[in-house]
């Protein structure tokens, strides 16, 4: 009788206890909506309504959250179509599988010696283009491509960028006089070379290509570079043997107009631009042409010095035909 009642703490005792009970109360509802919902969408399926068979409690819950009955066929509807999708695309998985594992029983015993045949073609045509390139890191008329716009892209537009050159390099590989690659102002660690390692992982260290952090004005002498650049007033009228070309490695979506042209006039190169005007009815739009294109062109002017064949290498919805007469 002495002490005293706290009843603070007796009113916080007594309100724990009713949020403990308005929970369980709560917790206890949500479930027997959640069972109702089930038993309702196990019974409409039965009846031949569009249900899927095996729906969530997450997705049980949305159905029961949507503001009407329409919304309600509606979320089923999707649910349905969806997972008949799935079960569409599976069994096509395994016909498929099932195919090519028959396709393979029913193969001829000659379909192996075809194989290793094909497969020493492959490796001897892969050593003549090797030999190639490598003649023409000694002999070869060189090409540039300038590794300077990393901090004008976007990691995206990076990945873009090296996925053309490892195309640009491809192509020159395969080609019957290749070009001696040069990768000037690749800096260690930069996004350009992490993107390279990517690609081509231990070959990268093997590639027969020239890769360097100097400047091309460093390695090359001035009057021999030319900076091609669509934003050029110059037009080439032919291609030189004995010039050296650059070729900015950049996705031109991203760039400002005139950025490579700026970079060549303050490094005192000549620049030009291919005369695209002159030889094809160009319709509207930029002039910018990816890496791998860009590549083709030249090695086709390289060896042709056609500019009609070289130019079919522009993508055709860029121009309507070329001019007979240019």
């Amino acid at each position: 009788p002495s002490e005293k009642i706290d009843l603070d703490g007796w009113k916080k005792v007594m309100k724990s206890g009713l949020q403990e009970v308005s929970e369980t109360v709560s917790e206890q509802k949500e479930l027997s909506a959640l069972d109702g919902a089930r038993e309702l969408l196990e019974m409409w399926r039965l009846a031949g309504r569009s249900v899927p068979e095996n729906i969530t409690e997450e997705q049980l819950k949305d159905f029961i959250g949507c503001p009407s009955k329409s919304a309600q066929k509606k979320y089923l509807k999707f649910l349905y179509i969806k997972e008949l999708r799935k079960k569409s695309d599976k069994r096509k998985l395994i016909e498929k599988r099932e195919r090519l594992q028959a396709q393979e029983r029913e193969s001829k015993p000659d379909e192996t010696k075809k194989n290793s045949f094909m497969c020493f073609w492959a490796n001897s045509m892969d050593k003549a283009y090797n030999w190639r390139v490598a003649q023409s890191m000694i002999f070869g008329q060189p090409l540039v491509f300038d590794m300077s716009y990393e901090n004008d892209m976007t990691i995206r537009e990076v990945a873009n960028t090296v996925k053309q050159i490892v195309l640009s390099e491809g192509f020159n590989r395969r080609s019957v006089d290749p070009f001696h690659i040069h990768f000037c102002n690749l800096q260690e660690d930069s996004l350009y070379q992490k993107e390279f390692i990517k690609h081509y992982r231990e070959a990268w260290d093997r590639l027969l290509v020239t890769a360097t952090d100097q400047c091309y004005t460093e390695v090359f002498p001035k009057d021999k570079l030319v900076y091609l650049t669509a934003d050029s007033p110059k037009v080439m009228k032919t291609f030189d043997h004995d010039k050296i070309y650059i070729i900015g490695s950049m996705v031109d979506k991203s760039i400002k107009t005139g950025v490579s042209l700026a970079r060549a006039k303050r490094l005192g190169l000549e620049t030009a631009a291919l005369p695209l005007e002159k030889y094809l009815l160009w319709s509207s739009g930029a002039k910018n042409l990816t890496l791998d294109q860009m590549m083709h062109i030249l090695l086709t002017l390289k060896d042709t010095g056609d500019w009609k064949k070289a130019l079919e290498f522009v993508p055709k919805r860029k121009y309507s035909g070329f001019i007979n007469k240019p």
